[in-house]
């Protein structure tokens, strides 16, 4: 079963994300509170994924000047060794990609680092610790050329979800926007 993973457009959702977060970091990693949600949260685009209908993973992307950084992945335990990792891996590289990043930053668990290697990401030299956990600054270089480029105007204004689909501003009229439940919810 693959996950459905979107990206967060509701507090609902939002919630979500903190209750993954809290399962994987807080209850199964001993991480304090004050790490896990360090005010980065409302800065960031976050990612929230289902396993039949259940909240089973997330992750939130930040962008800086010329790159984007990975962070706070999270399966949990009993969604784990059933791809949903890579899954959620390739759904934030794709966000990133379509935003135009062509460098890709995360601070990976030391044991995961294998887990990255697989789709390019290099360390950095750049360790530290936090939470008893060593971890390793990782980069990867990807492809932008599927970046958004903003020729249309009103491509900008797409739903985050569905950047490949005319938004509400676009089709021009009320009637229009209710039929915004039934676009395609696919990953980008």
């Amino acid at each position: 079963m693959t996950a459905d993973i979107k990206i967060v457009e509701s507090l609902e959702e939002l919630m979500q994300v903190v209750a993954v977060r809290a399962i994987v970091y807080m209850h199964g990693q001993d991480c304090p509170y004050d790490e896990e949600f360090d005010r980065n949260d409302f800065t960031s685009t976050q990612i929230i994924g289902y396993v039949d209908g259940e909240p089973a993973l997330c992750g939130r992307i930040r962008y800086f000047g010329d790159f984007a950084k990975l962070e706070r992945l999270a399966v949990r335990e009993e969604y784990r060794g059933k791809g949903h990792g890579h899954e959620l891996l390739r759904f934030m590289l794709e966000v990133c990609r379509r935003k135009g990043f062509r460098r890709i930053l995360l601070h990976a668990q030391r044991r995961l680092e294998p887990f990255y290697r697989e789709y390019g990401f290099v360390p950095t030299g750049k360790r530290f610790s936090f939470s008893k956990y060593e971890y390793v600054e990782m980069s990867l270089d990807a492809d932008g050329s599927m970046a958004i480029r903003g020729a249309d105007p009103m491509e900008l204004n797409r739903p985050e979800n569905n950047p490949g689909f005319p938004g509400p501003l676009e089709a021009g009229g009320s009637d229009d926007f209710a039929r915004a439940e039934a676009w395609p919810k696919e990953a980008i």
